[in-house]
């Protein structure tokens, strides 16, 4: 059963300057000397004091300003940072959705491209070949997928992303909100392919501003703030206390609604 468990995990980031990154310095100040002060490098606390409890089935939107830390989150989640202090145990594949672009190359056609990006997301190769035909329906890329992607304009580049990242079989997903440059009619096209995604996989974090797809997505909040966990619950709660007002409340009843189906209280 998938889940994923930290235990009062934190990160640092050193900031390094040029005198910082002086070997001589660096070596002077760990044995001793004069020049000691300046060899110690500050640090960033991203994460602090983060305990999580996540298991199978969990659909959790992170929310918080630019810089909050829900970005870091899920790089630790996925592996990619190791907690400076405390733990974090992830039990399952996971599948970093951060960047629709990351393992693309601009050289290699559209196709060549699919086989790549989702080998990046965890796939085999026998199991994105099965899906090419899929994909490059989903597109709508036509001849284009013959070419080199960097003939793509940035519109065609994240339709051929959106449809390789909504054809995996995750078994936990962990997405930070990156689509954009497409027109409407797709979008919705690819909202709901992201829809079944996210119902294929085991455990969701979802990173987003828009609350519309939180609503979709999620039934769970955490609210990220100076790399700390300042609220989670359910999503309505979270979210409300987050923007000091329910965004899903509507008079007529026709805004989009948590998963869950929570009420305001």
């Amino acid at each position: 059963m998938v889940s994923i468990h930290v235990d009062n995990a934190s990160i640092d980031f050193p900031i390094f300057d040029a005198k910082s990154r002086s070997l001589k310095k660096t070596v002077l100040g760990l044995v001793g000397g004069n020049i000691a002060t300046e060899a110690k490098v500050p640090t960033i606390e991203a994460l602090r004091d983060i305990t999580l409890d996540l298991e199978h089935g969990a659909r959790v939107g992170l929310v918080g300003h630019n810089g909050a830390g829900k970005s870091t989150l899920l790089r630790l989640l996925s592996g990619i940072y190791e907690p400076t202090r405390g733990r974090a145990t992830v039990d399952g594949r996971v599948a970093p959705v951060f960047d629709l672009g990351v393992g693309m190359d601009p050289e290699i056609s559209g196709y060549e491209n699919i086989i790549i990006r989702g080998l990046f997301l965890g796939m085999t190769r026998k199991q994105m070949e099965k899906r090419v035909d899929d994909i490059a329906d989903f597109t709508e890329l036509g001849d284009f997928l013959a070419m080199p992607l960097r003939t793509y304009s940035t519109g065609m580049r994240v339709r051929l992303a959106l449809g390789v990242v909504t054809s995996i079989d995750p078994e936990i997903l962990l997405l930070d909100e990156g689509i954009g440059a497409v027109d409407a009619a797709f979008l919705e096209k690819a909202r709901t392919r992201l829809n079944d995604l996210v119902a294929r996989s085991g455990l969701l974090v979802f990173a987003s501003h828009s609350d519309e797809f939180l609503g979709e997505l999620c039934d769970t909040g955490i609210w990220m703030e100076q790399g700390r966990v300042k609220a989670h619950g359910p999503l309505r709660d979270v979210v409300r206390a987050y923007k000091g007002r329910d965004p899903w409340a509507d008079e007529d009843g026709d805004g989009a609604k948590p998963r869950s189906g929570e009420t305001a209280q």
